[in-house]
């Protein structure tokens, strides 16, 4: 897949949360910096939905046959309640309620096409919607022997939503993302955890939920090691994990994956940190994106690593490692446009 513009610019994946006010403020930020050179667009994940997870927190709370067990401290959500089943509850007799994705994607789909309609955006720019994995949810709230149980739980009120979306917004307008990090930054990168979690296990687990995506609607998967602080939960060692990851889920999903997306550490502009990228098997119509895009450092900054990765890959885009839903708002302007200052690096 081409990843550069007709005028040479290298197309900008955005990954989800941005900070500002409402879905409105971001269509319109977004076109006005780099309107041109991408594919798609989210709606900002704004208000309540900024912390990623978090606002699942009240949904499960509302549900029937759930209660608070414990607390424990997180470093993505400080003191954060576990969840698990009231006495006498078994898994398949919780009810829960919707989730709310689906009524906020339809609700910021309808800002977006109007935005689109009034030329702000090419008329092929799809609506983007990033959503976290069922299993990402359902490890942050709950007990550990409720995890398991409550996993199958949560992903078929998933497809509800999926479905909702589906039937109110058009699959030529519609790309949707799963959000993959969990899975990497407390799971696979932990060889204890790990056991109980194994590679092929989840692959399957991002395969179903892949494969209930209909073909004519754009499927992402964006691979994460969080950024409470702008830090990494885990700093990944290289894109070795990431590549193996990627190269399953290719041979496991049935259907087009249309891109992926892979973080850089700002602090990582070395051949060692891209070398695996040799090994990346995507299929030609995938799009790449590189989250090399750091405020920190700038124009400079990626020039680094865009010189690094090119000694291993040479056709991808470009975005930043993260949302950056949990950056102050002041930042947000000056970060868009170095989004349009990056895509237009050879």
């Amino acid at each position: 897949m081409r990843m550069t513009t007709a005028s040479g610019k290298r197309y900008v994946q955005f990954v989800g949360s941005v900070h500002l006010d409402s879905p409105s403020d971001v269509f319109n930020s977004i076109a006005v910096a780099v309107g041109d050179c991408i594919r798609r667009v989210p709606d900002g994940e704004t208000g309540p939905r900024s912390g990623w997870i978090s606002w699942q927190l009240a949904k499960l709370q509302q549900a029937d046959g759930l209660e608070e067990k414990s607390r424990r401290n997180a470093v993505a959500i400080n003191n954060r309640p576990e969840l698990g089943f009231k006495d006498g509850v078994k898994a398949d007799q919780v009810k829960l309620g919707p989730l709310g994705f689906a009524e906020e994607a339809i609700n910021s789909y309808a800002v977006f096409e109007r935005c689109r309609s009034e030329g702000k955006f090419p008329r092929d720019v799809r609506f983007q919607v990033s959503i976290p994995t069922p299993l990402a949810v359902v490890y942050a709230f709950f007990v550990s022997d409720a995890v398991r149980p409550m996993w199958p739980i949560y992903e078929r009120r998933m497809y509800l939503e999926l479905d909702e979306m589906f039937r109110a917004i058009p699959a030529k307008d519609l790309a949707i993302q799963w959000d993959i990090a969990i899975e990497i930054d407390r799971i696979l990168e932990f060889p204890e955890i790990r056991k109980h979690y194994p590679m092929d296990e989840i692959v399957s687990a991002i395969a179903r939920i892949s494969d209930y995506i209909p073909r004519e609607v754009q499927l992402g998967h964006h691979f994460c090691y969080g950024d409470p602080g702008h830090k990494h939960i885990i700093e990944p060692k290289n894109t070795g994990l990431m590549v193996d990851f990627a190269n399953q889920l290719r041979d496991a999903v049935k259907r087009p994956i249309t891109w992926m997306h892979m973080p850089v550490p700002r602090d990582r502009s070395d051949d060692a940190y891209f070398a695996p990228l040799k090994g990346l098997r995507l299929e030609p119509d995938t799009e790449l994106y590189l989250g090399l895009i750091h405020l920190t450092d700038g124009v400079e900054g990626a020039k680094r690593r865009i010189a690094a990765a090119k000694r291993v890959v040479t056709d991808f885009g470009v975005s930043t490692e993260c949302g950056f839903g949990r950056r102050p708002p002041e930042t947000i302007p000056r970060l868009l446009e170095l989004h349009r200052d990056v895509a237009a690096l050879a």
